[in-house]
C-alpha cells in the first residue's frame, strides 16, 4: 500500500499572514483585553491625521466626589463668586463716585477691579454648570476659547500690576515729576495698553497647541482647560511645543515680576530715607497692598506655569489654579478695602448714598 502525501498549498508571504493574524486579533481582540491592538493602530497612524473619530468635545473632570458634596460645592463657589463680583464692583463704584479717587493710583485699581471681575467668570460659572452637569462635556472650541480668555487675563493682570508698581515708584521716588508724568490721559492709554497687551500675547501658545492633533482619550482631568492637561491628551508627544509654551511662561512671569521687584526695591530705599516714622507708615501702608496682591498672585503662577507642566500633579495643578483664579479675586477688594484709608473713607460714603438715595457723585 503505497503512502500518499498531500500536494503542497501555495504558499503564503509573511506579511500576508500577519495582516490575516492581526485582522482576526481586531476582530476579536477587545473581548479579550488586547490593549497592544491601540497601540498598533498608533504605530500605523502616528500623526493623528487619518483618524476616524477625532476629537469635537473634551470632558472635564473637575472634582469627582458624591452628589452631595457636588452640591456643596456649587453651594459654595456660588457664594464666593457672588462675593468676588459684588466687592471688586464696590471698588470700581467707589473711585467712579468720589472724585478724590480719580487719580492713577485708583484709576490703575479700578481697572484692575475690572479684570479680576472678568477674570473669575472666565473659569466659574463653567464650573458651577459642571458641578450639575452629568456629562461634563465641553465644546473644542469652546475649551480653546476658555483657555485663550483665562490665560490673557491673567496675562493682562500681570502687566496692571506692573503698572500699579510703576506709579507707586513715581510717587514716591519721583515725587516732584510725578504730576507731569503720570497723568490721568497717560494712565488711561497705559491701561488700555495693558489690555492689548495681554490679550495679544497668548495668540502663540494658545495656537501652537490648538494645531496639536486630538484623536482620544478627551477626558482633561482638571476644572478648566489648561495647557498642561490639554498637552497630554495629544496623539503624538510635543515636546518643542511644551518646551515653547514654558519658555514664553518663564519670560512673562519673571521679566514682569523683576520690574515689580525692581520698582518697589526702589521705593523702600526711598522710603527708609524719610527721617520721620509717621512717613514711613504712610508710604509702606499705600504700598503694603499692592505688595500682598503680587505675592498672592505670583506666588501661585510660578509654581503652575514656570516649569514644564508633566511635573506637576493634577491634584496640585487643581489647588493652585483654584487658589490664584478663585480666592485671589476675592481676596483683592478685602486687603485694598482694609488696608487703604481713602479707600475705607469712599466706601462708606458710597454705602451712605446707596442708603440714602443720594444719586450725585459725591465731592466732599
Amino acid at each position: 500500500m503505497e503512502l500518499v502525501l498531500p500536494k503542497p498549498e501555495k504558499t503564503v508571504s509573511f506579511t500576508t499572514a500577519y495582516n490575516r493574524l492581526f485582522k482576526l486579533l481586531k476582530q476579536y481582540g477587545h473581548c479579550m483585553g488586547f490593549s497592544f491592538l491601540e497601540k498598533k493602530e498608533k504605530m500605523k497612524n502616528p500623526e493623528g491625521n487619518n483618524h476616524s473619530d477625532p476629537v469635537s468635545e473634551f470632558i472635564l473632570l473637575g472634582f469627582p466626589c458624591t452628589w452631595e458634596a457636588q452640591i456643596f460645592l456649587f453651594s459654595l463657589f456660588s457664594v464666593i463668586y457672588v462675593l468676588t463680583l459684588t466687592g471688586n464692583l464696590c471698588i470700581i463704584c467707589s473711585v467712579w463716585w468720589d472724585h478724590h479717587l480719580h487719580t492713577p493710583m485708583y484709576i490703575l485699581l479700578a481697572n484692575f477691579s475690572f479684570l479680576e471681575m472678568w477674570y473669575v467668570t472666565s473659569t466659574v460659572p463653567s464650573m458651577l454648570a459642571n458641578f450639575l452637569s452629568e456629562t461634563k462635556t465641553i465644546s473644542f472650541s469652546g475649551c480653546f476659547l476658555q483657555f485663550y480668555f483665562f490665560f490673557s487675563m491673567g496675562t493682562t493682570e500681570t502687566f496692571i500690576l506692573s503698572a500699579m508698581a510703576f506709579d507707586r515708584y513715581l510717587a514716591i521716588c519721583r515725587p516732584l515729576h510725578y504730576p507731569t508724568v503720570m497723568t490721568v490721559q497717560r494712565c488711561i492709554r497705559m491701561g488700555a495698553c495693558c489690555w492689548v497687551c495681554g490679550f495679544s500675547c497668548f495668540l502663540l501658545p494658545v495656537y501652537l497647541i490648538s494645531q496639536l492633533p486630538f484623536c482620544g482619550p478627551n477626558t482633561i482631568d482638571h476644572f478648566l482647560c489648561d495647557p498642561g492637561p490639554l498637552m497630554k491628551l495629544s496623539c503624538v508627544p510635543a515636546p518643542a511645543t511644551e518646551i515653547i509654551c514654558a519658555t514664553f511662561n518663564s519670560v512673562l512671569i519673571f521679566s514682569t515680576f523683576l520690574f515689580i521687584t525692581s520698582s518697589y526695591t526702589l521705593v523702600i530705599r526711598a522710603v527708609l530715607r524719610v527721617p520721620s516714622a509717621e512717613g514711613q507708615h504712610k508710604a509702606f501702608s499705600t504700598c503694603g497692598s499692592h505688595l500682598a496682591v503680587v505675592s498672592l498672585f505670583y506666588g501661585s503662577i510660578m509654581v503652575m506655569y514656570v516649569s514644564p507642566t508633566a511635573g506637576n500633579p493634577a491634584g496640585i495643578q487643581k489647588i493652585v489654579t483654584l487658589f490664584y483664579s478663585v480666592m485671589t479675586p476675592l481676596f483683592n477688594p478685602l486687603i485694598y478695602s482694609l488696608r487703604n484709608k481713602e479707600m475705607k473713607e469712599a466706601l462708606r460714603k458710597l454705602f451712605r448714598s446707596v442708603i440714602f438715595g443720594q444719586r450725585k457723585p459725591l465731592k466732599n
